[in-house]
């Protein structure tokens, strides 16, 4: 494990690639992030989330009669005497909340038209919530995936955990290249999500890292499935360009081997993009009224951190009146 306890000044680097410490050096920027919890907890990147588990704790939860082996203090003596018969107050106690960050690094992430890559702002998007996750006394690990492969780092409550995370994203992040020639991989996101299934059985914080390229009537599935179990939160990574697309000039696009060039002068290709990215945007926010999860847009066009910062104070905002 590399050396990274004194980690440098955040740099947003080329916005090409990333570094391990690059993204080492966002630990200080995720200190002030606020995630609200649907209904668990106040926060939910801000740690400890009530558990359902019975013990002695600060959350009054019921009453209840008194059972063998229940602590003679937890006996509400005022009830005991109305009702005649034994009865204890029970308690939900504070337990920690492992967290798990997805990160997409497959070849459909590596475009940018401005100010970063999508890779790259995945990369940081999901280094910022994991080293607020740790910041927060939790254990958090990850899935990082690209077209060929997928690489897990169990969760622990560590600097060395949340370091192997930047290490593996880094090294898949820099594997993207103009030149690939790999095939693309659209079935990868499901792939990751079952495996993710796997592993987070109940009372997990999912923070998925994506552009969703791919995703389709089983991703809905997955997500459904573990959202019913977990906390769920998706960040989806766009690049503008495909909502402002320009009126002249031409662009070579690829998708692994292939390559095309689309000529922006002609209207049907503008319309065809456009209706695209429209059609794909009006998916996912339905997506997100049915199943209940935040989708957060960042954008490639803008530094991370604070894009992130707004969009959890609105999201915040929006379940406080609910």
């Amino acid at each position: 494990m590399k050396d990274f306890m004194k980690a440098p000044a955040p740099s947003i680097g080329n916005g090409i690639h990333v570094t391990t410490q690059e993204l080492v050096a966002l630990e200080g920027r995720a200190r002030d992030l606020a995630f609200m919890q649907r209904a668990r907890s106040h926060q939910q990147l801000a740690g400890r989330m009530q558990s359902s588990v019975r013990g002695r704790g600060l959350i009054f939860e019921e009453l209840r009669e008194y059972l063998p082996g229940d602590d003679v203090r937890a006996i509400d003596w005022r009830v005991t005497a109305r009702t005649r018969k034994p009865v204890v107050r029970v308690y939900g106690e504070e337990k920690e909340r492992p967290a798990i960050v997805v990160v997409d690094q497959r070849i459909n992430m590596f475009f940018g038209s401005r100010f970063a890559m999508k890779s790259v702002a995945a990369a940081q998007a999901a280094m910022l919530a994991a080293w607020r996750i740790l910041g927060s006394g939790d254990r958090v690990g990850g899935f990082v995936f690209n077209d060929e492969d997928i690489s897990e780092i169990k969760p622990h409550r560590s600097r060395n955990a949340v370091i192997a995370l930047a290490d593996r994203i880094a090294e898949k992040n820099g594997m993207l290249k103009s030149t690939y020639a790999g095939a693309p991989s659209p079935e990868a996101l499901d792939n990751v999500l079952r495996q993710v299934a796997g592993v987070a059985h109940h009372d997990f914080l999912l923070v998925v890292v994506s552009d969703y390229d791919g995703h389709g009537d089983t991703t809905r599935q997955l997500l459904l499935e573990l959202s019913s179990r977990n906390d769920v939160i998706c960040l989806l990574i766009y690049d503008p360009f495909m909502l402002e697309l320009p009126t002249t000039g031409d662009i070579v696009v690829s998708g692994g081997a292939l390559q095309a060039e689309l000529s922006f002068r002609q209207a049907g290709v503008r319309q065809s993009i456009d209706t695209f990215a429209r059609d794909r945007g009006r998916e996912l926010r339905e997506w997100q009224r049915q199943l209940g999860l935040p989708m957060l847009p960042i954008s490639t066009a803008e530094e991370v951190a604070p894009q992130l910062r707004s969009l959890l104070e609105q999201s915040a905002w929006r379940q406080r009146r609910r």
